[in-house]
């Protein structure tokens, strides 16, 4: 099992989780590349809350939605905030946040949905994304999972709120983590650590390390924990393990780019039964 870039066409990439099977949703993480942005949100930015020109993040979003068989229309998409909420989302939702940023869910950092051909999509630019899929009740959902969001669980509160809502168990679902910055890079300072370090017994143990005189932070890590204590097996997480600040080429990293970036998206939708 291993998450992948997969060419498709004219240098669009999808990220792929191997464990996710293509006959019940279609799911993709960006890339930069393919798009129609200028610097510095060259090229394939996907975010209408950055600076961008509204009308190239817009037709960037319909090569990329295009380029997974949907329609960019129907995209439902959350007004982030590093926050803890989980909004369940059904067809009445599609198309709110898809071509005017006030639009979207309003102060929501996870999205889930039993509805399908509805794309689910968040943003990221250094922060964690987090998607997951129930086979055994066709529901879906994503989470944007930065270092206040993580601390906060909002994994593990999405994975209850899928339970609440469709009847998801944790030893049937399928998580990936997708790429965001990782410990190589993400240095964090003495109150972010503590906060870690509270919300986390085990934090010392796997999630910060000492690293030239600096604290480190391991968000790849810190969520597959969240998953694996509540009751995801290991074999149903995929962590792509890809540092988006070293990665910067391929990825926007908020931080290698000095804070002026576009963003990459996670997408998902479920398909409808045959």
């Amino acid at each position: 099992m291993a998450y992948f870039l997969k060419h498709i066409k004219e240098n669009i990439w999808h990220g792929k989780f191997s464990i996710f099977p293509e006959d019940i949703a279609v799911h993709a993480i960006s890339t930069r590349l393919g798009g129609v942005s200028r610097a510095p949100y060259d090229s394939l930015d996907l975010a209408l809350h950055v600076g961008d020109e509204a009308g190239d993040v817009c037709e960037n979003r319909r090569i990329f939605a295009a380029s997974l068989g949907l329609d960019a229309a129907h995209i439902v998409t959350p007004n982030q905030v590093h926050g803890d909420v989980v909004a369940r989302v059904t067809e009445k939702d599609a198309g709110r946040g898809a071509t005017d940023y006030d639009d979207c869910i309003q102060e929501t950092d996870a999205l889930i949905t039993d509805t399908p051909n509805l794309p689910l999509m968040l943003c990221f630019a250094d922060c964690t994304p987090i998607v997951f899929l129930d086979p055994e009740h066709r529901a879906a959902g994503i989470a944007h999972g930065g270092w206040k969001g993580t601390v906060a669980s909002i994994a593990e509160k999405t994975l209850r709120c899928m339970g609440e809502a469709f009847g998801t168990q944790p030893k049937d679902v399928l998580v990936g983590i997708g790429p965001a910055i990782g410990p190589c890079c993400y240095e964090v300072g003495a109150e972010v650590a503590e906060k870690f370090r509270a919300a986390f017994p085990y934090a010392d143990e796997c999630l910060l390390k000492e690293q030239d005189g600096h604290i480190h932070l391991n968000l790849w890590e810190a969520n597959r924990q969240q998953m694996l204590r509540a009751g995801v097996p290991e074999e149903n997480i995929e962590v792509a393990g890809e540092c988006t600040c070293c990665r910067h080429k391929w990825y926007y990293s908020y931080r290698a780019d000095g804070g002026k970036t576009g963003r990459i998206a996670a997408m998902i939708a479920l398909k409808p039964e045959a």
